[in-house]
């Protein structure tokens, strides 16, 4: 993968196969928001999703970045 897709915006395809968890540039990614904005949200407490940091690297619920976009159910109903 090259520095340039990493820099684009996520298709609906990629989204769609992203593993449970994923680090935050990629959640970052596929919300539009930038490396360095996303960094700053997640220290601030303030990404729009929920942030796990696990040693020195910060992870991200894919289900919530679906759910942020609108891409799976907001009830409790299976998906």
């Amino acid at each position: 993968m090259t520095a340039e897709r990493d820099l684009r915006h996520m298709t609906l395809a990629e989204a769609a196969e992203l593993p449970t968890v994923v680090d935050l540039v990629t959640a970052a990614r596929a919300l539009g928001v930038g490396r360095t904005t996303a960094y700053a949200l997640a220290r601030q407490g303030k990404f729009p999703c929920s942030v796990y940091q696990v040693g020195g690297s910060y992870r991200v619920p894919t289900m919530e970045v679906l759910r942020l976009l609108g891409l799976v159910a907001t009830d409790s109903g299976p998906i």
